[in-house]
């Protein structure tokens, strides 16, 4: 076997040594990162994360990740009495360094998104879940009354939900003893966000309302 066959072979396995190595180390980079979520209470069930990093152990070293992406099925959102569940959560994350022996990170960018069903979100209106919302066309939300409707805007001002310029439809336009309550505008805070995280945007779609959030520079998870 010529010379150079065999340093060509030789070569293979250290790099495939290298690579699998790699690959080792961000698994528990992204255990860690995981464990992390949840020490520092900002999530309350352990969330997949994956480092696209490569090779990772690179980065590593400099203690500094370019994009990290943490997503769970079980955040749950509070208004201060009522506590829900926000599905399909998923945060991109930038600029992420490694602190206390990689124990923890602190964040340098971030956004992220989830999804609230109706009937949760429901919850935080006025009855408590007895007027159930839905979704009617961008922007919008209604809610089913005898002989009609209660339709209106769905928005975010800061890190509430602004339900508003509700109105009635059909029959029940008529009926104005009905509108009392039902027709005032409602908002409502989400005061159990995670540490750092800032709702941006709530927007009404098919399956439920969806919430935009922003990360806090420097944002830190874990010890």
């Amino acid at each position: 076997m010529h010379g150079s066959v065999k340093l060509l072979i030789g070569l293979g396995v250290v790099g495939g040594l290298l690579v699998g190595a790699d690959r080792i180390a961000v698994g528990v980079a992204e255990d860690q990162a995981a464990d992390a979520a949840v020490s520092s209470g900002w999530m309350t069930t352990k969330p997949d994360v994956s480092i696209d990093d490569f090779p990772f152990l690179t980065s590593a070293v400099a203690g500094e990740l370019d994009k990290v992406t943490m997503s769970s099925d079980g955040m749950t959102v509070t208004d201060g009495k009522e506590t829900v569940t926000m599905h399909s959560f998923r945060a991109d994350l930038s600029d992420v360094k490694f602190t206390d022996s990689y124990r923890g990170v602190t964040i340098g960018h971030g956004d992220g998104r989830g999804v609230i069903a109706y009937q949760d979100l429901s919850k935080f209106m006025v009855g408590g879940g007895r007027l159930t919302l839905a979704y009617a066309g961008p922007g919008k939300v209604k809610a089913e009354v005898p002989g009609g409707a209660v339709e209106g805007r769905l928005r975010s001002e800061g890190n509430q939900v602004v339900v508003d310029g509700l109105q009635l439809t059909g029959a029940a336009s008529k009926l104005s003893g009905l509108a009392g309550d039902l027709l005032k505008p409602q908002r409502f805070g989400l005061t159990g966000l995670p540490t750092g995280l800032s709702l941006a945007e709530a927007t009404p779609e098919q399956d439920g309302v969806r919430l935009s959030f922003t990360f806090a520079p420097g944002t830190t998870l874990g010890h």
